[in-house]
């Protein structure tokens, strides 16, 4: 195919080849299939933020280091500047996000390079060498259902005990590789510990995976692994082999779980709503 201008300063620069076909295009970025001498990568392009409330990006980058104070005024205030700066700073938490549960061993995409605003990295595969489908695009039964739930539970253990939260974890990006499910899009990832909004959003993300392999498997639709994880966690108790049991009891004078877990659940509908009326409107 004819070479996205994004993508040929990387061919300039030798980091790939040949770019072989688009594989995606969503509001946050557009991804390709490329080639890098016998390897098959993938290529994720950044698009420009337009379609991120100002009030989203707030919640997801309080905390966030910048280069200096005039850079953090900017993005404050929401200047042409900020917004210039906000987006470097969301693209770059995706990078250093990915390498940093990579390291962690978490089952993410592995990163190869990031240079003119493209994220080099792994391109996952099914057992056929095709590109893997997301979970929404695929039925499961119960057995596999409760298999993958558990794999991925386990998954956002080993991310918080790396103190990382995704911050949209859901059926919509998550691949199905051939030896089973992989994490992506992590430019909204927050620090586990420095954002205030942690603990909603960890628990959004538990409740997302419980609704999609609720719908397999029944039984997890009265699971609490979201309130379990986070009360380990808040008591330096959870490491990547802390056995769950998907039981949560509320502690005297703990933060109220409750009242989170009802702002998330309705966080969760609203945003169920949304991919419903978007799915229409197509």
């Amino acid at each position: 195919m004819r070479t996205p201008p994004r993508l040929q300063p990387l061919i300039e620069e030798g980091l790939i080849d040949t770019v072989v076909r688009q594989l995606m295009s969503g509001k946050e970025a557009m991804v390709f299939v490329v080639r890098l001498g016998e390897d098959t990568l993938c290529a994720k392009v950044y698009k420009e933020a337009t379609h991120r409330s100002f009030r989203q990006a707030v919640d997801y980058t309080e905390n966030r280091k910048v280069k200096n104070s005039r850079q953090a005024r900017a993005m404050a205030k929401g200047t042409k500047f900020g917004k210039q700066a906000m987006e470097a700073a969301w693209q770059s938490a995706e990078v250093d996000a990915l390498y940093r549960l990579a390291d962690a061993g978490v089952r993410v995409p592995t990163p190869y390079n990031f240079a003119e605003g493209v994220l080099l990295m792994e391109l996952v595969t099914d057992a056929e060498g095709d590109a893997a489908p997301r979970l929404n695009d695929v039925a499961f039964s119960e057995a596999d259902a409760l298999a993958h739930h558990a794999t991925l539970l386990r998954e956002v253990v080993r991310m918080l005990c790396a103190g990382v939260v995704h911050g949209d974890l859901s059926e919509f990006n998550i691949l199905l590789a051939a030896d089973g499910p992989v994490i992506i899009d992590l430019p909204q990832a927050v620090d586990a510990a420095g954002n205030n909004h942690a603990a909603r959003m960890l628990l959004r993300d538990v409740a997302n995976l419980r609704a999609f392999f609720g719908q397999f498997a029944p039984a997890l639709k009265t699971t609490r692994y979201g309130e379990e994880i986070w009360q380990l966690y808040q008591h330096g108790a959870l490491t990547v082999e802390t056995p769950l049991t998907g039981r949560y009891a509320p502690q005297q004078g703990a933060v109220d779980l409750e009242a989170v877990m009802r702002e998330v659940e309705d966080a969760r509908m609203e945003e169920a709503a949304r991919i419903l009326r978007m799915q229409q409107a197509g």
